[in-house]
């Protein structure tokens, strides 16, 4: 991590998907099989479900699995079954298969051969590999997919269609919604607008946009702003996980000054964090050399903070 970014590792990427069909599979009861199915040397996907009838399905013949099921199931119960039998018997290496597992989204194709177990379930073995990035190498985690799409963890059966179909592929093949598009550029919009009302601030009314950023981020404080003490301007605590830090902030500095303030840093075993903060530098602080433990928080950063803290109106009714 560089200035408060969080640097991932390169995804090689791959084509684009045009898959036939899509289809959500849950891997087991309780997801019981998604360790074996998915961080495993051979990946598979697999299903479950009492069938005796394991050649007579292999030749698409339903007939007599559907009345072995009727014994057991309603009417409606047997032919969604079968049905879900049928999706896993019939589909073709062109299908997209989805599953959740560790708060990912995972995605993969799977060859067309069908394999009875010595347990009695079935398996088809996957093409190369489970995924969970997008071809441009973004991880899928599930608090960052829409809603509509997730939903479909709750699901009772074990394979089903996939009604966001059309998100899901883009969101694969490393696209947005043009509504999410449009959003995100209004919101850098917004971000590089605030910048020059944060520059134009007071020195006391940008000491207290800082305070305000920190403790909309969890940190406290625990001694005022600014006073006598030269090195530090926020003396900062975190209450869950006990972590100290001070903050010195500066309308203008350069890297000498980030330099100057990390030597009493370094004296200062009671902090394990430092924050230097500077709506105006004298270079682009990404260029900056910047020790372990520190954290610059440039013009872009501020922006992006302080619009997420809610700050915004504070900002312009700052600058009428």
């Amino acid at each position: 991590m560089k200035n408060g970014k969080t640097v991932t590792k390169a995804v090689r990427r791959t084509r684009k998907i045009a898959p036939e069909e899509v289809r959500f599979i849950k891997l087991g009861s309780g997801g019981d099989w998604e360790h074996s199915c998915i961080d495993t040397a051979h990946p598979t996907i697999r299903l479950g479900f009492v069938n005796p009838y394991h050649k007579e399905c292999l030749l698409r013949r339903w007939t007599r699995l559907k009345k072995f099921w009727l014994q057991e199931k309603a009417q409606g119960k047997a032919t969604e079954s079968i049905n879900q039998v049928k999706d896993f018997y019939t589909l073709t290496d062109r299908t997209l298969w989805i599953t959740f597992y560790k708060r990912r989204l995972y995605w993969a194709f799977a060859h067309p051969d069908v394999r009875l177990e010595s347990d009695g379930t079935r398996t088809r073995r996957i093409i190369g590999k489970w995924r969970c990035h997008s071809i441009t190498g973004e991880e899928l985690f599930v608090d960052r997919l829409s809603g509509r799409l997730t939903k479909i963890q709750g699901f009772r059966g074990t394979i089903c269609s996939v009604w966001e179909a059309e998100y899901l592929i883009k969101r694969i093949n490393g696209g947005k919604l043009p509504e999410v598009e449009d959003a995100e550029k209004r919101l850098h919009e917004l971000h590089d607008s605030i910048q020059p009302l944060i520059q134009h601030l007071g020195w006391k009314d940008f000491e207290l946009l800082c305070d305000l950023i920190f403790t909309n981020g969890g940190w406290r404080r625990i001694s005022r702003v600014g006073g006598t003490e030269k090195a530090i301007d926020l003396d900062l605590s975190a209450p869950v996980s006990g972590k100290r830090a001070f903050v010195q902030i500066k309308s203008e500095a350069g890297e000498s000054t980030l330099t100057e303030y990390y030597e009493s840093f370094a004296t200062m075993t009671q902090y394990d964090e430092m924050y230097f903060v500077v709506h105006s530098p004298h270079t682009d602080p990404d260029k900056w050399h910047t020790p372990e433990g520190v954290i610059v928080l440039g013009p872009r950063e501020l922006s992006r903070l302080a619009v997420s803290a809610g700050l915004t109106e504070w900002i312009i009714e700052k600058n009428t």
